[in-house]
């Protein structure tokens, strides 16, 4: 789905204007949310990658999020490396990871594909919380998961951090935009369109969309990492298959294939989380509600309003 460039320009207006809230609604709990909302948007922009520009509904996810959350911990807590050193780590152990089930997963393809990349998530998270709980905490989780030490800032402050998420953010966000008009950008969208055809051409299907999966588990891995410093804790949590899920829903919400739209599919779904948990806990049957609501009327997503209209028909015909 292609957009105006006054459709992306205004998108990148919100967001833009979604970043800067914090400095001008002051206190640390506006900048704890917002970098929150980053943080799941750089693993929603990676998961992207996969699933709007190369095709493929992975439900693994989850596992490349954990992995490179708990690279993060268990280097710094019981190993005491650096935060940086252990970032980098994080998302060579979620490249690492993504890696390793896609040897299995881009061999099948459709629902076959889904289900199977759901089955070897699930398989971490229980060893995760069982066999591995000697290097995990198992259930317990691990606490204390510490924030970088970066020229003398204290980043244990919320507004710091959030700068620093920012800034991390923004570099993921450049690089994608790279990578999806690159060749390689445009290799994914045509083995998207039509694999069969692709291979005709000589593209090597499998190929690419392994390294488009490797390429999201690193996105992945440093977003689990953001992830479990922001909050000072991970467990095994992080790898069950419904933040996959989640993850799925922020991205079709805001608009798959797009690079702006999952980063608006997360602000919607964490701003709504975060007002209709403070007046009843059923807040997520109510937020799929509005996923099913969106899907019917939104079905390009958010970012379908700031479409051409002949591509809004197109969506709306599908």
């Amino acid at each position: 789905m292609k957009t105006t460039w006054l459709g992306t320009a205004l998108m990148g207006l919100i967001v833009g204007a979604m970043i800067l809230v914090p400095f001008v609604w002051t206190g640390g709990e506006a900048a704890n949310l917002v970098a929150l909302i980053l943080v799941w948007a750089l693993f929603a922009i990676g998961f992207d990658l996969v699933f709007g520009t190369a095709g493929m509904l992975s439900f693994g996810h989850a596992a490349l999020l954990g992995s490179g959350g708990y690279a993060l911990a268990i280097l710094t807590v019981a190993h005491g490396w650096g935060f940086m050193p252990a970032l980098g780590m994080a998302a060579l152990v979620g490249a690492a990871m993504a890696f390793g089930l896609s040897i299995f997963a881009v061999r099948v393809s459709g629902l076959f594909f889904s289900l199977l990349t759901l089955a070897l998530a699930q398989m971490i998270y229980v060893l995760a919380s069982t066999k591995l709980r000697g290097l995990t905490g198992g259930l317990d989780g691990i606490a204390g998961v510490p924030r970088p030490a970066l020229f003398g800032i204290d980043l244990y402050d919320n507004d710091n951090f959030y700068v620093f998420i920012v800034v991390v953010f923004l570099i993921g966000l450049g690089l994608m935009a790279l990578l999806r008009a690159s060749p390689f950008g445009r290799s994914l969208r045509a083995v998207q369109a039509n694999e069969v055809r692709a291979a005709q051409l000589g593209y090597n299907v499998q190929r690419l969309r392994q390294a488009a999966f490797v390429i999201s588990g690193a996105y992945a891995g440093v977003a689990g990492s953001l992830l479990a410093s922001l909050i000072f804790y991970i467990s095994p949590q992080m790898l069950h298959w419904s933040v996959s899920g989640d993850v799925l829903i922020m991205t079709v919400l805001g608009g798959k294939g797009t690079l702006l739209g999952p980063v608006l599919g997360v602000a919607v779904f964490e701003l709504l989380k975060e007002e209709l948990s403070q007046y009843t806990q059923y807040w997520y049957g109510i937020l799929g509600a509005v996923f099913i609501a969106a899907t019917i009327f939104l079905p390009n997503g958010i970012a379908g309003l700031f479409a051409p209209r002949r591509d809004r028909d197109k969506g709306e015909g599908r």
